[in-house]
């Protein structure tokens, strides 16, 4: 499945309230920790049939603060983040960014 950038508060609370369920990634241009979970989420989303969203923390800090304090979810980055009925579910950061374990999130 395609993977969509966002980068207002609006457009994820359309989001948001369009789906039942999608992963969201924050992901740092200029971290080489964030490149590698970037690239696993890359990796996933060739292989699953899943809505995912991705922000770039440099390009989306006013959103990537609005999750953080919506969701009650520290902010970090790299950061993966699975919504499910408006809620997040799962969320992992840094090196415990895989594509399995975005596999198994989303499978759980």
């Amino acid at each position: 499945m395609s993977k969509t950038q966002v980068t207002t508060i609006e457009e994820f609370e359309t989001i948001v309230s369009t789906n039942d369920h999608f992963l969201l990634i924050k992901h740092s241009l200029t971290c080489p920790i964030s490149g590698n979970a970037f690239e696993e989420y890359e990796n996933f989303t060739k292989e699953m049939d899943y809505p995912t969203y991705y922000l770039y923390v440099q390009d989306a800090r006013p959103l990537s603060n609005y999750i953080a304090e919506t969701f009650a979810v520290k902010h970090e980055s790299p950061q993966a983040l699975l919504f499910e009925n408006g809620k997040v579910k799962w969320h992992a950061s840094h090196w415990d960014i895989t594509k399995s374990s975005l596999k198994q999130a989303i499978e759980n």
